[in-house]
């Protein structure tokens, strides 16, 4: 009887490996569902749908995107990590996928270790962004009104506890300033609202975000967080530039269901760096204000973990001085 279950077992486990085999094989029969964890119309939205786009073309099926707002982008990837790993869902993870959720542990279910992460498509520092109109010139004209008069310059971020939340909280520390800080939950559409309405004077997003905005003249860049120009708006100057030590920025990460059959897996990598590297993307990408920065399967949890840690001590250093609460 033993000998039996032990040979119907290797059967079975054997009729597993082969199904699992044909099934990446065929891989894709259907449409792809691609989860973006926030609102249409961002930065997020339009690159990952741009991408989708060019790779459904060699893939062979549709790649349609859903957008599910919610939790600081929570809500979305949650549906990622419970979905059936079969290539059939993928998702866009963001900073705040894998930085400020799990940092602020509001979520015992949500664990990364739940993704199998693809690649790293692109990466965006953030920046400071006024009206057209606005009297602030420069990094020292906004700093000077905010010390004349502090806590009144209203400057739209994204959500409570975000990236662009703890690059604000770090810039007033750097420069000794005070904002009002508005949060707009559902990434960039609602700031853009607010800027055109008037609701802020100042947002603080990155300028591929803005970047329809910023060429039609509605708005202009006033700083962005990092060491090097943006090659789309090279006459924006740099937080180094300006004598701010702050570089903080986005990225998007391409992730699906952990389990998902490792060929399937290097099926949606190929196809995915094939669109990022293509003619076609490079040059819409050129003129948003993103960089392309490709990290593949390989590489990619190894970053994202030490992206983890390295921001997690940052934020728990604020902690300790006070400036945050966990």
């Amino acid at each position: 009887m033993k000998s039996f279950l032990k040979v119907a077992g290797a059967t079975l486990a054997l009729s597993i490996s082969f199904a699992s085999q044909s099934f990446a094989a065929d891989y894709p029969t259907k449409d792809i569902r691609m989860i973006i964890p926030w609102g249409a119309g961002g930065g997020t939205d339009g690159i990952v749908r741009k991408l989708g786009t060019i790779a459904e073309k060699d893939i062979g099926q549709s790649i349609y995107a859903e957008n599910i707002e919610g939790g600081i982008s929570a809500t979305g990837i949650m549906q990622v990590m419970k979905a059936r790993p079969d290539g059939y869902t993928l998702g866009a993870l963001t900073y705040d996928s894998v930085v400020t959720v799990p940092w602020q542990g509001l979520l015992p279910t949500y664990k990364l270790d739940k993704l199998t992460l693809i690649a790293r498509v692109t990466s965006e520092p953030d920046a400071i962004i006024v009206d057209a109109d606005s009297p602030y010139k420069s990094v020292d004209d906004l700093v000077a009104a905010a010390k004349e008069n502090p806590g009144q310059i209203k400057i739209g971020i994204q959500n409570t506890g975000s990236r662009l939340h703890l690059a604000m909280l770090q810039f007033q520390q750097l420069t000794g300033t005070e904002f009002k800080l508005i949060a707009y939950p559902g990434g960039a559409a609602p700031q853009k609202e607010a800027i055109l309405s008037d609701e802020v004077d100042v947002v603080a997003t990155s300028m591929g975000d803005f970047s329809a905005l910023i060429e039609g003249g509605d708005v202009r860049g006033l700083v962005e967080f990092s060491d090097n120009r943006n090659p789309t708006f090279p006459d924006v100057p740099t937080a180094k530039e300006e004598g701010v030590d702050l570089q903080i920025g986005s990225f998007i990460v391409l992730a699906a269901p952990a389990d998902t059959p490792d060929d399937v897996i290097a099926k949606v990598e190929a196809n995915y760096k094939a669109a990022l590297e293509s003619d076609e993307f490079q040059e819409w990408v050129s003129k948003v204000g993103v960089s392309p920065n490709w990290l593949g399967t390989d590489e990619v949890t190894a970053w994202a973990e030490e992206t983890q840690k390295t921001l997690f001590d940052q934020m728990q250093a604020l902690v300790d001085q006070g400036v945050i609460k966990k």
